[in-house]
């Protein structure tokens, strides 16, 4: 495996997605999928980053899934200031987001809805040796975390 190819996301309203998508990932068209004469999904991608997302209506996936609160994907973004240009983007462009959240010094997370609700989450982390390693957070219920450094799942034995 050398990559993710993309990331499948069910929409209620396709058109109404891409135009999102496009406009706050600065996407460009990649893929269009026509069944029994309807466009019921489309893939989109970013030149610059090599990534894709993949959107289709929800009423033709298997269970209809609804993702509405759930973060669905991280994007790691450059730099914690990448963070403050990314909520500066969607209030130029009039898209809701959370406030930016810092996770101790070495993290932060930008959460945004994507119109069905559905959360992009676009992360910051330092990334050295000591973020590297193992790092287990318990969130309390005044949302903050608390942190650990041996994890509580079993580790299988190497490859």
């Amino acid at each position: 495996m050398t990559k993710v190819q993309h990331v499948k996301i069910p929409v209620t309203e396709l058109a109404r997605s891409v135009a999102w998508y496009s406009r706050l990932l600065d996407l460009v068209p990649f893929r269009e999928f026509v069944e029994q004469g309807a466009l019921r999904g489309a893939a989109l991608r970013s030149p610059e980053a090599g990534f894709a997302v993949a959107l289709r209506e929800r009423q033709f996936c298997a269970s209809q899934p609804d993702l509405a609160g759930f973060d669905l994907v991280a994007l790691h973004m450059a730099n914690r200031e990448a963070l403050a240009d990314l909520a500066a983007k969607c209030d130029r462009l009039g898209i809701e987001h959370g406030p930016i959240q810092d996770r101790g010094p070495n993290e932060a997370v930008v959460d945004v809805p994507d119109p069905d609700g559905t959360v992009l989450r676009f992360f910051w982390e330092r990334e050295d040796e000591e973020t590297s390693r193992f790092l287990g957070l318990s969130f309390g219920a005044d949302g903050q975390p608390a942190f650990y450094d041996t994890p509580r799942l079993p580790v299988p034995d190497g490859p």
